[in-house]
């Protein structure tokens, strides 16, 4: 991992290679959660560098994966579904890079926006230096962090903790949860809440839920802890459910991998899954310009055209 990441400049470049290669041994198409989770175990990244985080509060890694992805879509290797899901294009498929190859399409695509602004003096909405960097050397800083909401995860973090435990109960029965049940305080268990999930008219599930608002890292000892109140539990518990405001370790990712009873539910996918139910949010439909579509129309089409 050390040897491959490289300090200096951007480090979302050194995540563009890696990409096309998780990518492809996922068959040419995989969630962000599968393409997160990929690149961590195929680089070994370590803890450390995954707890880290921009000003906004997003993790660093997740960012840099997102933006690599990004740079990847410009130079239509990789392409999103209306689901969101993220697949290689019949280019990405056919196409390896190298290091040296992810800086040099970095470098195109940013001196190919800042063209743009210079010669046609597009709306700031079309690149705005919140989503590209200023100049094609401007290696140096930071990646642009993504234009994902994230005023929502900094309001829930702002709940107390009995509070997020409730908060989560009422997110659960968004999600069509029965007799949910948040335990008292004390001597609660090992868990914050029972619930029961119905399958079809036949058959049910019943799940136990642990709540940590957490603005860093849950340690793995507070999840094998939830697993080994899983596994001890006599009341026959299909499921265990663990959300937090926070991120989980690599480790407790593979723990989840293992044990069919864990599921693990961090802070950005608890952000997406209040925002599917619109719950604690306003829908505004905002449509952002894709520039790769305005590219094609911003040189002349012939000769004649001149």
């Amino acid at each position: 991992m050390s040897d491959l990441i490289r300090k200096e400049g951007s480090q979302f470049i050194n995540w563009i290679p890696p990409f096309l290669e998780v990518m492809k041994e996922k068959g040419g198409s995989a969630t962000p959660k599968e393409m997160r989770e990929g690149i961590i175990e195929k680089l070994n990244v370590p803890d450390s560098f995954l707890s880290e985080r921009l000003k906004s509060g997003q993790l660093r890694f997740d960012n840099q994966v997102y933006w690599a992805k990004q740079y990847l879509t410009f130079e239509k290797l990789v392409e999103t579904s209306s689901h969101g899901v993220w697949s290689l294009t019949e280019k990405g498929v056919n196409t390896s890079l190298t290091y040296d190859d992810a800086k040099e399409l970095a470098r195109k695509w940013v001196k190919h926006f800042s063209d743009i602004r210079k010669k046609k003096q597009l709306d700031d909405s079309v690149s705005t230096d919140s989503e590209r960097p200023d100049e094609p050397d401007n290696f140096d800083a930071d990646e642009p962090e993504s234009f994902e909401n994230l005023n929502l995860l900094q309001l829930i973090k702002s709940t107390t903790p009995r509070g997020f435990e409730h908060l989560c109960a009422r997110l659960l029965r968004e999600y069509d949860f029965e007799s949910i049940e948040v335990t008292k305080q004390s001597g609660d268990g090992g868990f914050d809440g029972m619930a029961k999930l119905k399958l079809n008219p036949f058959v049910s599930m019943s799940v136990y839920f642990e709540c940590k608002k957490y603005d860093g890292t849950i340690p793995i000892a507070k999840v094998r802890e939830f697993v080994g109140v899983l596994a001890t539990e006599h009341n026959g518990v299909d499921k265990g459910i663990f959300m937090t405001t926070g991120s989980f370790t690599s480790e407790a990712y593979k723990l989840e991998k293992n044990n069919t009873k864990l599921e693990l539910i961090d802070g950005e996918k608890l952000v997406s899954m209040f925002e599917k139910k619109q719950l604690g949010v306003m829908r505004k439909v905002i449509y952002e310009p894709n520039p790769t579509f305005f590219s094609q129309y911003m040189a002349n089409i012939n000769k004649d055209d001149a």
